[in-house]
């Protein structure tokens, strides 16, 4: 086994209901002003958003509002997002939505902060040095979609205009302070979107099992059981979207797979992630699509 250092500091906030304590989160991580920040809008047809603001408004929480995330999500919104924080002295960045929205807000969160341009570390000599974001605002997160583990990871993968070039950033400072899942909030997604999903966290295991690293037990045992269970909930979701305990274990597996947790003490591949992330830049195919096609060919 690899020397290791593992920190996951997020405080996950799991089942029915559970968004109605969103504001009171927000409040006890210290903030007094949020960016609500989210997609397309779904979230205000669907419901959610009636009940996260319910729960900011009660808990005394001001807030503003920044939606329009992409797939894939661009450098252009998190500028937006960056100097909307900085004017309406926003201290906290909630992430209502799946992955890209989640990456979109820890990208925002780290670049309120920073003093030069938020893509250095993404795209700049920064990144390729590997160096970790130095900090954040703290982020939220109310998850809506199993599948990037960004509720509960340190990474940030953002595409950069008008270049289309996907990179991530990395760093402690970017794990959210807490991520609520309430696996209700799946039921609506469409199933492309589960199987997509599905696709992306068994990646994120995969990445990590295939390994040099000798004498893991531990950590082989995590990671194969994930998976099997992964193909076994995402079987039950597809046939039943409204099944309970099989969105409860999917939406569990996912950020289970992607806290580092099966990763500890392995060398790690990773060859698939970088492949894809310059598949859907180009092609703007979803992540867990595009790893469908990688994986396979690169297991081959």
């Amino acid at each position: 086994m690899e020397n290791f250092e593992f920190y996951s500091p997020t405080r996950f906030v799991f089942g029915r209901g559970a968004e109605n304590k969103v504001g009171a989160l927000v409040k006890k991580c210290g903030g007094t002003k949020a960016l609500l920040h989210f997609g397309g809008g779904s979230i205000k047809t669907n419901g959610i958003y009636g009940k996260v603001v319910a729960s900011l408004k009660a808990a005394g929480v001001e807030f503003v509002e920044l939606g329009g995330v992409m797939p894939n999500p661009r450098s252009g919104l998190v500028r937006e997002g960056i100097e909307l924080c900085r004017r309406e002295k926003v201290d906290f960045v909630l992430a209502v939505g799946g992955g890209s929205v989640i990456d979109s807000a820890k990208a925002i969160a780290f670049g309120v902060l920073y003093d030069g341009d938020f893509a250095d570390f993404y795209f700049g000599k920064d990144v390729k040095a590997m160096v970790p974001v130095p900090a954040a605002l703290p982020v939220g997160t109310v998850l809506t979609l199993a599948a990037a583990g960004s509720e509960g990871s340190g990474n940030s993968v953002i595409t950069l205009e008008p270049d289309m070039l996907k990179r991530a950033a990395t760093g402690d400072a970017l794990r959210p302070v807490f991520s609520v899942l309430n696996p209700e909030f799946t039921y609506t997604l469409p199933p492309y979107q589960t199987a997509c999903g599905a696709v992306d966290m068994f990646a994120h295991v995969v990445e990590r099992y295939f390994t040099p690293s000798k004498n893991v037990e531990i950590s082989d045992e995590l990671c194969e059981g994930i998976m099997r269970n992964i193909v076994e909930q995402s079987v039950k979701a597809l046939a039943e979207p409204q099944n309970y305990e099989a969105r409860a274990n999917l939406m569990w597996a996912g950020t289970v797979a992607h806290t580092n947790i099966c990763g500890a003490g392995r060398i790690q591949d990773w060859a698939s992630h970088g492949i894809e992330h310059e598949l859907s830049a180009l092609y703007d195919c979803a992540h867990g699509a595009g790893l469908a096609v990688v994986m396979p060919a690169w297991m081959e």
